[in-house]
């Protein structure tokens, strides 16, 4: 008995290897025909080709034998069938298998992803594993705790009661801006404190310029500094002062900006002023600005990768003018531990600090108002000319557009100018006689 079937030849039809498929009522089956007149198939069906069979026009008028159709002549074995090429186990395992491992490659990715870009898990100070607790502290309005040190002349002594905070890489025992004989004259009394995720004092998740303006007034609550007091800021600790001056400017008696960070996205810049400023730093911390402003979620990763180079002042490889350099040495002195300012984390104190001194802002700076228009108090900032790290013609702006402010340009300083034994004591005087 010979079945007869008529299949058609496609246009890719290749002669060394060519589906053919019927269909009968018998189970489904696929199989591929070869020149040696050999069809192979799958278990259980088996059947052999006819070598005498010959192609026959299936349209007398087609002269064309991509679109010709033939005839083939099949001697069966058993009962056999032959599905569509297309339903082929055989043809669809491999497109099932390369999707299966393009799925689990791309989850893959995405979890080495997530792994790479979250920073890890802070160390608290007092919890199990994370660093002992060595200093005073007070538990803060949501739960969190400040660490900070008192220095000076006794409180209830003291003429005056003045606030530190620290910059970058900073902490409670490098916020000192004035000697020891100038303290003891004037009567001044000083707290510094470690902030959010710095040496002893708790993360805070929802650090913000505002968020550490209200730790201020915490601390100086609990301290019972009384219902005012000066608050003097360096370098990174501006954006705290700024803060003050913003939320909590009734509780001020005076405020000293001390090379005081820039976010070269204030709205008050004009485009051009920031933008020249701006290009001025290296490629480098041009991007780690980009990430902190726009993906604040990628800081972590883009400060500890090696792929590319990150911040400079992260990495510790700051633009430092000729008279920094002949200050780093009283850095060295410092009483602050080794390793004390990170040791809950990097991402809670160095990487924190670059999302809210370079991130989105509440407000500008060049809004505010003057919070002392009778006088009763001062605002200065300090700038030096040479400072590699805040452009001194973003500080120009900001003192122009601040009238209100003492605006102190020292000629040949650079970002350290905070260390110099007479810049110290002129910074305080000139806040605590309210800049008469």
């Amino acid at each position: 008995m010979i079945y007869r079937h008529l299949g058609t030849l496609s246009k890719t039809w290749n002669p060394r290897l060519a589906p053919v498929s019927s269909r009968l009522k018998s189970p489904p089956f696929t199989g591929f025909l070869k020149p040696s007149g050999l069809l192979l198939q799958s278990k259980p069906q088996r059947f052999e080709l006819s070598r005498n069979w010959a192609p026959q026009p299936h349209n007398q008028h087609s002269h064309s034998l991509r679109m010709a159709s033939f005839s083939f002549y099949f001697t069966p074995l058993k009962a056999m069938a032959i599905t569509e090429a297309a339903s082929s186990p055989s043809l669809l395992v491999p497109s099932v298998m390369l999707k299966t491992v393009t799925a689990v490659l791309f989850i893959g990715f995405l979890a080495w992803l997530f792994q790479a870009i979250r920073p890890p898990p802070p160390r608290i100070c007092g919890s199990p594993g994370g660093p002992p607790v060595t200093g005073p502290r007070i538990k803060l309005r949501d739960g969190r705790y400040l660490a900070y040190l008192e220095y000076g002349v006794p409180k209830d002594s003291a003429k005056y009661k003045v606030v530190l905070v620290h910059g970058f890489s900073g902490s409670k025992y490098d916020a000192s801006i004035a000697t020891a004989e100038a303290v003891q004259e004037l009567g001044v009394y000083f707290v510094s404190f470690d902030r959010p995720g710095y040496g002893e004092s708790d993360p805070d998740p929802k650090r913000s310029v505002r968020s550490l303006a209200l730790d201020i007034e915490d601390l100086a609550d609990q301290l019972e500094l009384g219902s005012k007091f000066y608050v003097v800021g360096t370098s990174m600790g501006g954006q705290a002062v700024w803060g003050c001056l913003k939320y909590i400017s009734h509780r001020l008696a005076g405020v000293a900006l001390i090379v005081p960070v820039v976010n070269y996205r204030w709205p008050g810049f004009p485009p051009k002023l920031s933008a020249e400023a701006y290009y001025q730093q290296y490629p480098e911390d041009q991007w780690s600005l980009r990430v902190a402003y726009y993906a604040p979620w990628l800081t972590y990763w883009w400060n500890t990768q090696k792929l590319f180079p990150s911040s400079s002042v992260a990495s510790g490889r700051p633009t430092l003018s000729r008279q920094d350099l002949e200050l780093v040495s009283k850095l060295r002195d410092r009483p602050t531990p080794m390793g004390y300012p990170t040791q809950q984390g990097l991402y809670e104190s160095f990487h924190k600090d670059m999302n809210v001194g370079f991130g989105k802002w509440e407000f500008s700076p060049m809004d505010l108002e003057d919070p002392f228009p009778n006088g009763e108090g001062s605002i200065h900032l300090w700038q030096g000319d040479e400072d590699g790290l805040v452009p001194v013609t973003l500080q120009r702006y900001i003192a122009e557009k601040l009238p209100w402010i003492h605006y102190h340009e020292i000629p040949g300083a650079g970002h350290l100018l905070g260390l110099a034994d007479d810049n110290k004591e002129a910074i305080l005087r000139a806040l605590l006689d309210g800049g008469k």
